[in-house]
This record gives structure tokens, C-alpha cells and sequence, in this order.
């Protein structure tokens, strides 16, 4: 079964990129359920979790956006 190294170059970002995107959207929902029940908790300090959960998630963000760029570019080359 031949199979061609850029067909497989090709698939192998496929999956790396579906699986940051899996674990982004993990982490982001994990944060999110942590700072629900962080302000359920201590209401009065809910000015303070929300600002440390915008914080956590957009470097969240940042991580897996950088990671979706190094497949992209593994794939093009």
C-alpha cells in the first residue's frame, strides 16, 4: 500500500490542528466552569475572577492559535 508523504504530511495536520482546537476549547471551558463556581462562591469577588479568567483565556487563546499556525506551516512545507 503506497502511500505519498505529502498525502500523509497533509493528514497529520489535520489531526494536529483538530486536536488543538479540541484542547483549547477544553481548557477555555474548564476556566470557565472553575471562575462560574469561583463567583458562585464569592460574589463580592467577582470583579477580580473575571478579570484573571479574561486573562488565563486569552493566553488560552494565544497558545493554541500559535499551535494551529505551526501545523499549518508543517503542512505547507
Amino acid at each position: 500500500m503506497p502511500t505519498d508523504p505529502k498525502a500523509l504530511a497533509y493528514l497529520a495536520a489535520g489531526i494536529g490542528a483538530g486536536m488543538t482546537i479540541i484542547g483549547g476549547g477544553y481548557g477555555i471551558g474548564r476556566l470557565a466552569a472553575a471562575a462560574m463556581d469561583g463567583i458562585a462562591r464569592q460574589p463580592n469577588a467577582a470583579g477580580d475572577i473575571r478579570g484573571a479568567m479574561i486573562v488565563a483565556a486569552g493566553l488560552i487563546e494565544g497558545v493554541t492559535f500559535f499551535s494551529l499556525i505551526v501545523t499549518i506551516l508543517l503542512a505547507i512545507k
